[in-house]
């Protein structure tokens, strides 16, 4: 019986040691589980080049999850770290470039403006007793908003000096994994080793008895929230040197990817917890989950259920880790010996991972499949009908030639365009179709590819500073010119219009919005008395074109320099629309062709976004194969009324 009870115990006391360790080190689990998964499903995953796009893909987040730990270990929450992340990087191009002044001392200004975001954030929150949630939120469209003043909505061109920090040393290893290492050496250091990092535990886990032990929280809050912001314009200038540009509009979103790498890596939301390790490692995982779902052609859509099904995962393991008791000490606390069994379940993970992933490889190992034939399309948003009709082209032509096309989907974010275009090249496909979010962003991750010796495609618009080897596009330019025409013709040469833009900083935009100020030139009659961006959104221009009838209920027309801003524009106008106010869209898209037909719009300078994706994929085809492809394929625009709709294909 005694010998029942002693093996009975043993067992309980062995199962109970195995779920602590799983529940202590979810994260890094969770991470080797992924690793070994994504090396069983996907050949390219575990490539050298790829595991360094790994790193270099967290890398931004990471840094950004780095300064937020400081602020969650302490309870608080910082959702402005995208938009100061963004504001440093445009201050650093704008004082370097516009300015004249010296890049050191452009840095320095970039990262004190981040240093002065957090102070802000700080103070606001200690001394103006703000909620957290709101004051960083508030900054968050502070931060944006001035970003966009300082570039005029367009991106700037970075310093070349600065710009090496997205460059590799060797010409292999990132130089953004070494500043990722870098600062989470410098995150390690603080959380454990210093003062406010104590303190950062000590308010974390109880505000007011830390103030009654002595504390100065208010003064603590204010360092706290300084070194987020720190953190931000770190992430932010890697981000724009990894681009070759400052983007107003980067890094939208990534405060919630930050404050979701803290909380994967093991910290809680109630304060107390966290370490850089944790941080780290929940970085890797999102880093993996995006990388490893690009590979294997999973749905940019799909995508963010996976990673808010990860989230949702972490919160209920913090959970659970917190009712067994086995929440994580502080940073440099603990019993002795802690940091040591720490060390040694990470040299075993490594080995256990290694292990296991070595054994994928070799299975992967002589499984060859034609490379010619694989071709991958980033296209900039499939937010947008027009580029789902330029997907629907390129899938058709590709089903027809018998070619494997992958096609990812950036959300209008350059960065993630610039990693998905990493994940294009590492799996060495034969070539790689672009539709850029903006044409300098895409430059760099373009020349990887050129260096390679993967043949690209731009389709739509060009890519700058690298070597493309067909642009299959319409004229946007001669597009703005035939809507200028049309709406003066229209009416009769004169009368009042206001003009509806897209997202600021899109080449799209840009060009539409150049051609049709030229065309406009021919045409003194013709007054725009409001120009207001609507980001290529039908509910933002609905909004917009509201708010513009209320300041210029006299209107004549409407330039929309998309087919979706245009129809908000025909909700906003109601019965006007078609009758006294003449709307003009662009890209001829489906919905945009039968308001046209409707007469609610009465024209639309449409594109053939199909006809687009057919030739793109075509080309890369050929090129692949190492046939001659002209250098522009340019694919007709025309002005589609009511009169001639009936007989225009798309």
């Amino acid at each position: 019986m005694a010998t029942d009870t002693l093996k009975s115990t043993t067992g309980a006391s062995g199962a109970s040691a195995v779920r602590r360790l799983l529940l202590d080190n979810g994260a890094l689990t969770a991470l080797i589980a992924l690793v070994i998964a994504m090396s069983a499903l996907s050949g390219d995953f575990l490539t050298t080049d790829n595991l360094l796009n790994i790193g270099v893909q967290a890398a931004v987040t990471a840094i950004l999850a780095f300064g937020v730990t400081f602020v969650i270990v302490s309870a608080g929450i910082d959702l402005s770290v995208g938009s100061v992340a963004a504001l440093s990087a445009t201050v650093l191009a704008w004082m370097a470039t516009s300015q004249g002044v010296p890049v050191w001392i452009a840095v320095i200004l970039a990262i004190a403006t981040g240093i002065a975001c957090g102070l802000v954030n700080g103070v606001l929150i200690s001394y103006g007793k703000l909620p957290p949630f709101i004051a960083t939120l508030a900054m968050l469209s502070v931060g944006r908003g001035l970003s966009l003043v300082i570039s005029q909505g367009s991106p700037i061109a970075f310093p070349e000096s600065v710009s090496h920090l997205g460059d590799t040393l060797g010409g292999w290893l990132p130089v953004p994994v070494l500043v990722m290492v870098v600062m989470g050496l410098i995150t390690a250091l603080i959380l454990g080793r210093t003062y406010i990092g104590r303190s950062m535990y000590a308010i974390g886990g109880n505000e007011e008895a830390a103030r009654l032990s002595g504390l100065r929280v208010k003064k603590q809050k204010l360092a706290i929230y300084a070194l987020s912001g720190l953190f931000a314009a770190a992430a932010g200038i890697v981000l724009a040197s990894r681009l070759s540009s400052a983007q107003p509009q980067a890094a939208q979103g990534y405060e919630l990817d930050a404050i979701a790498a803290v909380v994967i890596g093991g910290a809680s939301l109630a304060g107390g917890t966290g370490k850089a390790s944790g941080t780290l490692i929940g970085a890797l995982i999102l880093a993996v989950l995006r990388n490893g779902l690009n590979l294997l052609s999973v749905s940019a859509f799909w995508q963010q259920v996976v990673i808010g099904v990860v989230i949702a995962l972490a919160v209920l393991l913090d959970t659970l880790r917190r009712k067994a008791g086995a929440t994580p000490v502080a940073a440099g606390a603990g019993a002795p010996g802690g940091r040591g069994k720490q060390a040694a379940t990470y040299i075993i993970a490594a080995v256990v991972a290694a292990a296991v992933v070595g054994a994928m490889s070799f299975l992967h190992n002589g499984s060859s499949s034609s490379a010619t034939k694989k071709v991958g399309l980033s296209l900039s948003t499939l937010n947008n009908p027009f580029f789902v009709q330029i997907k629907s082209g390129a899938q058709q032509e590709a089903k027809k030639l018998g070619v494997d096309l992958t096609v990812t989907d950036a959300q209008n974010d350059a960065s993630q365009q610039a990693n998905q275009l990493q994940n294009f090249t590492s799996s060495g496909l034969g070539s790689i179709i672009v539709n850029p979010v903006d044409s300098d962003a895409a430059g760099p991750a373009v020349r990887s590819a050129n260096k390679a010796g993967i043949p690209v495609v731009g389709v739509d618009r060009g890519v700058n500073k690298a070597d493309t080897a067909a642009l299959v596009a319409s004229d946007n330019i001669a597009g703005g010119k035939l809507g200028a025409k049309a709406m003066a013709e229209k009416l009769g040469g004169k009368g009042k219009i206001v003009i509806l833009q897209g997202l600021a900083g899109t080449s799209a935009s840009r060009e539409r919005g150049a051609g049709f100020a030229e065309g406009l030139k021919a045409y003194p009659g013709i007054e725009v008395v409001a120009r207001q961006p609507a980001d290529f959104d039908r509910t933002k221009g609905l909004d917009v074109m509201t708010n513009l009838l209320q300041a210029h209920p006299d209107i004549q027309g409407v330039f929309a320099e998309n087919d979706e801003m245009a129809l908000g524009a025909v909700k906003a106008l109601g019965s006007k629309a078609g009758t006294s106010v003449s709307v003009i869209g662009f890209d001829g898209e489906p919905d945009g062709l039968k308001a046209v037909k409707d007469g609610t719009m009465y024209a639309s300078v449409a594109q053939q976004p199909k006809e687009l994706g057919r030739i793109a994929v075509e080309n890369a085809l050929n090129a692949a194969e190492g046939k001659t492809v002209e250098k522009t394929v340019m694919v007709p625009v025309k002005v589609v009324t009511k009169e001639n709709v009936a007989g225009f294909g798309g």
